[in-house]
C-alpha cells in the first residue's frame, strides 16, 4: 500500500459513497486508476467492505465511556465471559501495559452507566479499574 492508496482510503472514509469521478478529481487520478486501486484493495483484504453510519446509531448511546480494568490472577477469560453478558458493554479489548482489558460502554443515562460500572467492579477477579467518559467523537471508522 502506497501513499496514493492511503489518500484513497482517507477519501473513502470521509465519504464511501463518493463516485469514481469525485474520488479521481480529489486525488488527481483517472477514474480507471481509482477503480483499479479500489478493486485491488478489496482483493487484497485491505478493504473489507463499506458501511453506512446512521444518525440513530450515534444516538443509541448518549452516555459512553471506556473502562480500563486490571485483573488479578488468571481470571481474564472468566471476567470477559461475564462482561459479554452485560447490556451496557459494547466491546471488550485485551491490551498490554497497566490494564488487562479496555471495555467500551454505552448507556442511556449517567445513572445507568454508574450501575454498569458498579456491576463490573463487583465481578470476581476485577482488582482495579479506571473509567473515562467519552465527551465527543471527532472521527469514527
Amino acid at each position: 500500500m502506497d501513499k496514493t492508496d492511503e489518500r484513497l482510503i482517507a477519501a473513502l472514509r470521509h465519504n464511501a459513497r463518493a463516485s469514481l469521478s469525485e474520488l479521481a478529481g480529489r486525488l488527481g487520478l483517472s477514474r480507471t486508476t481509482v477503480r483499479t486501486r479500489i478493486e485491488r484493495l478489496q482483493q487484497s483484504g485491505r478493504i473489507l467492505g463499506f458501511t453506512v453510519v446512521m444518525k440513530e446509531d450515534t444516538l443509541r448511546d448518549p452516555v459512553r465511556g471506556l473502562m480500563m480494568i486490571g485483573i488479578e490472577g488468571r481470571g481474564t477469560e472468566r471476567v470477559v465471559r461475564q462482561l459479554y453478558g452485560l447490556s451496557a458493554v459494547r466491546a471488550v479489548h485485551s491490551t498490554n501495559g497497566r490494564w488487562d482489558l479496555i471495555v467500551e460502554l454505552g448507556t442511556e443515562t449517567l445513572e445507568a452507566l454508574d450501575a454498569a460500572l458498579g456491576t463490573i467492579r463487583r465481578i470476581d477477579g476485577v482488582s482495579t479499574s479506571e473509567t473515562s467518559l467519552l465527551l465527543a467523537t471527532r472521527k469514527a471508522t
